[in-house]
């Protein structure tokens, strides 16, 4: 459960499509193959897990598309694997020029539960294809999809700077079989602490639901690097049991110089 908050803070912070039309082409110099960061999520006082995201050192092709291979894997650590064993792994095939998905896959594994699937997007019908151990199943999808790990990507391309101080954006991201129209308000401009020194962020905040797990609506606080990079540097979480933060804690690949101050 700790690392999908992790991963659904990912999702939580995109923005809207354009109307349905062919293959849209989205030029960006923000990342590229070869990138490795690295975070550690803190649970109070407690190292909690960490997570590894990293994108193949070569391009790979899924529907006749060139897509960025991308690959997150995050486990628990030290006491917390006591009782909560975590080992997850996503991947998402990207499409290069459209930044949308064209695949994803999870492979689960939470204590006792597991999960294997393959989600393969044709974006030509509109539709998802999911396959696990019960078999293969038909989604309708609206156009210009994004999975888990893909929306988080096409966050870094775009503009900030022609966003309004506390607009809310929004975006369809197709999640655990199905649609969802995910909500976050850009906040403005901060400067984050971290142990490569400080860096201006733009800080970000999902708009949350009434549920039992986060403490209110703006319960969760993301910041991403105000640089050519645009990758989140720190997050906070509050829960209605405790606090989690997650911060970067290595990385090597990266497309662009970072501005540490």
């Amino acid at each position: 459960m700790l690392l999908r908050i992790v991963f659904t803070l990912i999702v939580s912070t995109t923005t809207a499509f354009h109307a349905k039309d062919s293959y849209r082409m989205l030029p960006q110099t923000n990342f590229g193959v070869g990138e490795h960061l690295e975070y550690r999520v803190r649970y109070g006082i407690f190292s909690a897990a960490e997570a590894v995201v990293d994108v193949a050192p070569q391009i790979q092709y899924v529907n006749g598309r060139p897509c960025y291979k991308i690959n997150i894997l995050g486990t628990t650590l030290g006491a917390f694997s006591w009782f909560a064993k975590v080992r997850d792994e996503w991947q998402s095939w990207t499409d290069t020029s459209a930044i949308v998905s064209q695949k994803f896959y999870r492979n689960i594994q939470e204590n006792n539960y597991r999960k294997v699937e393959t989600t393969l997007f044709n974006h030509g019908s509109d539709d998802a294809l999911v396959t696990d151990e019960e078999g293969t199943k038909k989604y309708d999808v609206p156009n210009h999809v994004q999975d888990a790990i893909s929306g988080y990507f096409y966050l870094r391309t775009l503009d900030f700077s022609k966003l309004a101080l506390n607009e809310a954006v929004e975006v369809p991201t197709f999640f655990e079989n199905k649609v969802y129209k995910l909500k976050a308000k850009y906040r403005g401009r901060d400067v984050v602490r971290t142990k490569y020194g400080k860096i201006n962020a733009l800080r970000i905040t999902p708009i949350m639901p009434n549920n039992q797990l986060f403490k209110g609506e703006n319960s969760i606080r993301i910041w991403i690097s105000d640089d050519a990079n645009k990758v989140p540097i720190k997050v906070e979480v509050d829960l209605w049991v405790g606090s989690m933060v997650m911060e970067v804690s290595n990385y090597r690949g990266a497309r662009n110089s970072f501005r540490w101050n």
